[in-house]
């Protein structure tokens, strides 16, 4: 199968799952076809597809990746601020490293929105279907939603990355508290502890709650940067050897290069 082939194939079953949007027009440009799949990919329930689509949809998501282009953390050079630390600006769902993290909602299942631009539904898009399913079946056995601060990991699927490690930071409403600071700060600790549980090397760490959580950009890096830092002061035995904090927004950018970049080669 070609892509628009494979993508019209995926739509067809996914339709069949959800009947209710049966009435959908179907695109005939490529691009349009993948919103469509993501689209109903980011609204379905958790639950069983067949082998066919899960072999169909691994090899459309690995080839539109491949198409993007894939950044080795072994190309990235150290920032003058610690030669553990990586500051890398991109999509995240391109790296390719031992673990990538996710900012997650309370119930990590991904983001329910279509199209939406938020992290969570892009790592679930480009990892494929499977991501979905068994992050219900690692809540179905907690039983209640993730606490805000606490980490899971899954595998990667389709990414590059071998792991995505889910977090939930804290929401700001209104003012920054010291409660939001320390539930920051345990995002950082948890994917790091569990980075080290599994024997992980490297891990990308996007920008935890600095979105629709509300937190404020310049003091998120700051508590980033200084709980990592820490984490890996206290931890020298640790098989982690890089870390990487990921940047997608240029304002982001600004703010990580003066903690790390300027303040290092200072």
């Amino acid at each position: 199968m070609n892509r628009k082939e494979q993508l019209r194939f995926l739509i067809s079953e996914l339709l069949k799952i959800m009947p209710q949007y049966s009435d959908v027009e179907i695109p005939e440009d490529e691009n349009g076809l993948f919103n469509l799949f993501r689209a109903l990919c980011n609204v379905r329930q958790p639950g069983y597809v067949s082998d066919e689509f899960i072999k169909v949809q691994d090899e459309m998501l690995k080839s539109v990746t491949e198409e993007k282009g894939i950044t080795e953390i072994k190309d990235l050079s150290p920032t003058p601020f610690d030669d553990r630390i990586y500051l890398w600006q991109g999509d995240i769902t391109t790296l390719k490293c031992g673990a990538i993290v996710n900012a997650a909602n309370s119930a990590l299942l991904g983001c329910f929105v279509p199209l939406h631009g938020c992290i969570d539904n892009m790592i679930h898009t480009m990892a494929g279907v499977e991501l979905r399913n068994k992050c219900y079946e690692i809540m179905k056995a907690q039983g209640h939603e993730e606490e805000t601060g606490k980490a899971k990991i899954t595998p990667g699927y389709n990414l590059p990355a071998k792991y995505v490690i889910h977090t939930v930071g804290p929401i700001v409403q209104g003012n920054l508290t010291k409660k939001n600071e320390e539930d920051l700060k345990s995002c950082y600790i948890s994917c790091l502890d569990i980075s080290s549980e599994y024997k992980i090397n490297s891990v990308a760490f996007c920008c935890i709650s600095t979105g629709v959580f509300g937190y404020p950009q310049k003091n998120a890096a700051e508590t980033a940067v200084e709980t990592v830092k820490k984490w890996l002061d206290e931890h020298p035995d640790s098989c982690m050897k890089k870390v990487i904090f990921n940047v997608f927004k240029d304002s982001d950018l600004r703010i990580y290069e003066k903690l790390l970049v300027k303040a290092g080669g200072s």
